[in-house]
């Protein structure tokens, strides 16, 4: 059984994946209209939320909303990374590595006990 405090984390992790491909899946389909991708992606996000909202209900029992939102960028760098090379085939440069570990460095002064 997974820890309730973990369960935010995994639907957050969910709710991510389906919010960059509602975000970012169509730049494969750039010859479709753009009130379809429109369409398409606020369906995907639709989905989105229905694991987003769930997550920061249960997560806020845990963490603050600006710790909630630091978890959330992580993920989102996390699972933009794998999209983008597995998905849209971009190469991952040292400089996105490099801007990432600044992100994390502020995860630190967010979840630090002062």
């Amino acid at each position: 059984m997974i820890s309730r405090q973990f369960l935010p984390i995994i639907l957050l992790t969910i709710s991510n994946i389906f919010m960059t491909f509602a975000w970012y899946g169509h730049l494969k389909y750039k010859n479709s209209a753009l009130w379809i991708v429109i369409l398409i992606s606020w369906g995907i996000a639709f989905l989105e939320y229905c694991f987003q909202v769930p997550a920061n209900r249960i997560g806020h029992e845990f963490f603050t909303a600006a710790q909630l939102k630091t978890i959330q960028e992580v993920i989102t760098l996390i699972v933009f990374s794998f999209f983008s090379i597995l998905y849209l085939k971009e190469e991952f440069r040292w400089n996105y590595l490099a801007g990432f570990a600044c992100i994390i460095l502020a995860v630190f002064f967010i979840f630090k006990k002062w």
